[in-house]
């Protein structure tokens, strides 16, 4: 895929989609994981990195050498931005339910609408507002429907607590304002850039700081046991590769928002694997949160900024 051409082979909204399902398996692989998270973040961000290395072809490469200065200072800043999300969200997922975290994690569209108006002249139709409260409002109720539940009635069964739970939920919340700075600098640069020129810069400069911190603070980078390099792996093809990759390219062919509010999507499905993998059952609240956020997903994405 060239800088000017993607190869356009699905609908953005379809291969969003996909991005969407693909992303939703995030939290259950890192959960899996015993590794320190920075490792983990390491390496799902480095195998993806190599996984894609062999579809870069010489136009890319020559649009790689195009890169000027200022395209690739914002490059690093948005791979700085996707490190410190990474970092504190995998560190959110000790302390907090799957669901709070990755619902909370998706707090960004605010920040993203905010940031697209400010930074990219974007402005959010009233349909899309309305679509960004409504799935913000799902989230709310994902999140804290569960506890509002059982302080109305006692014998709710709640989900399963988790100690420090509040320490987890505000991690999550800096997750999404990490994140939603990743997103508004892909958003300018993919107007320039094709998708595997912009994610080799990014991307490398997200395991950059990430090896950075790593070693920092002292951690084993290469003694792990079969099982954690599949899991690292798993978390590079599925989230990294399909997932944000996806996202990267589908940045490049729909608005921020859409694709920012769009990503709602992962609470749900993270929740829905939670259930089968974890055993983390969600309340009625919780069910009811997330048809809130897929209502909130799909009036968002059928509009148009005005």
């Amino acid at each position: 895929m060239s800088a000017t051409d993607d190869g356009v082979v699905a609908p953005p909204l379809v291969a969003l989609g996909v991005a969407v399902l693909a992303i939703s398996t995030s939290a259950i692989l890192v959960r899996w994981s015993d590794a320190p998270n920075v490792v983990k973040a390491l390496y799902r961000v480095t195998f993806t990195v190599v996984a894609l290395a062999p579809l870069v072809d010489g136009g890319d490469r020559a649009s790689l050498r195009r890169v000027g200065r200022r395209d690739g200072l914002v490059a690093v800043a948005a791979g700085v931005a996707l490190a410190v999300h990474f970092v504190v969200w995998f560190e959110s997922l000790d302390h907090t339910t799957v669901a709070a975290s990755v619902t909370i994690v998706q707090a960004q569209p605010v920040f993203v609408a905010a940031g697209a108006w400010v930074l990219l002249g974007e402005r959010v139709s009233r349909r899309g507002a309305v679509g960004i409260g409504i799935a913000l409002l799902g989230m709310v109720a994902l999140s804290f429907g569960p506890t509002l539940l059982a302080a109305v009635d006692p014998t709710a069964t709640p989900d399963a607590p988790v100690a420090g739970a509040q320490y987890g939920n505000a991690l999550a919340l800096l997750g999404a304002v990490a994140v939603a700075a990743y997103y508004l600098a892909g958003r300018s640069l993919r107007r320039r850039l094709g998708v595997l020129p912009y994610v080799t810069v990014v991307y490398t400069a997200c395991a950059l700081v990430l090896l950075a911190v790593a070693v920092a603070r002292g951690h084993e980078l290469l003694s792990y046991p079969p099982h954690e390099w599949a899991l690292f792996a798993a978390m590079a093809l599925g989230p990294g590769v399909l997932g944000h990759t996806v996202v990267n390219w589908a940045l490049g062919h729909l608005e921020s928002h859409v694709v920012s509010v769009s990503l709602l999507g992962e609470p749900v499905g993270s929740t829905l694997l939670a259930v089968v993998l974890l055993s983390e059952v969600p309340t009625a609240g919780t069910l009811l949160g997330g048809t809130v956020v897929l209502a909130g997903i799909y009036v968002t994405a059928s509009a148009r900024p005005q």
